[in-house]
């Protein structure tokens, strides 16, 4: 081989290396980019635990399925804002919006949250039909981890993203290898590959954290037909 062709080839080898073992999550980190915008945080007032207090502060995530100039829906998971008042959410990390809750299903655990703040990022809810067929695939999870810990640490707000596994469907759940931390519920699952969201994040097993649940798409698709289907659903 000549040093003119020796040269030629070189860089070309060098990225086929880098394509093959490079940056093989390139495809997660471009889906959570895509993803996080919409994500925001869901923070509330609930009766307090102990009688002298008036109220505690608790927190969930959120995702926005609708919005335009009439202001925006977002999904949330129900059981983290039974009981609550004063729910606002946090958009960019940074601007706060006032929230109601629209419609809301306790059997499903999942609420639509409506805000005046209009002209927001969106989620485009995946189609999934088979998900019995994506057992073992990677699962991504964009949310907020207890960040009220993260505020006393001075570490600031931002969104975590976390990874794990579809380990199987259960009846009326997806059952993931993600601990889904106290303030994720609310937050998008989603295949890591393709950045479908096939998911909302539910809770966990107290007994065993590194199991997960979500409630499986085609259920979030089934409430939002009813709920909200003045908005396309």
């Amino acid at each position: 081989m000549t040093r003119r062709v020796a040269a030629l080839v070189a860089p070309l080898l060098a990225l086929v290396a880098f394509g093959c073992g490079g940056h093989r999550d390139d495809a997660f980190v471009t889906a959570a980019r895509r993803l996080r915008p919409a994500v925001v945080l869901l923070s509330m007032k609930v009766p307090p635990e102990h009688k002298k207090d008036r109220y505690d502060d608790a927190y969930a995530t959120a995702f926005v399925v609708a919005s335009g100039p009439w202001g925006s829906d977002l999904l949330t998971a129900q059981h983290a804002i039974d009981g609550a008042w004063d729910l606002r959410i946090t958009v960019s990390n940074r601007w706060s919006a006032p929230v109601r809750v629209a419609a809301s299903n306790a059997d499903l655990d999942v609420a639509l949250l409506r805000t005046p703040r209009g002209n927001l990022p969106v989620i485009a809810l995946g189609v999934a039909p088979d998900l019995q067929g994506d057992v073992g695939r990677e699962v991504g999870l964009v949310g907020y981890p207890v960040p009220d810990e993260f505020y006393d640490e001075g570490l600031g707000l931002a969104t975590s993203l976390g990874a794990g596994r579809l380990s199987s469907i259960r009846k009326d759940a997806l059952e993931v290898t993600l601990p889904v931390v106290p303030g994720e519920s609310g937050g998008p699952v989603f295949l890591t590959d393709t950045g479908e969201v096939i998911g909302l994040a539910e809770s966990r097993f107290d007994d065993e954290p590194s199991i997960g649940f979500a409630l499986p798409v085609d259920d979030l698709k089934k409430f939002l037909h009813r709920s909200d289907a003045g908005h396309g659903f």
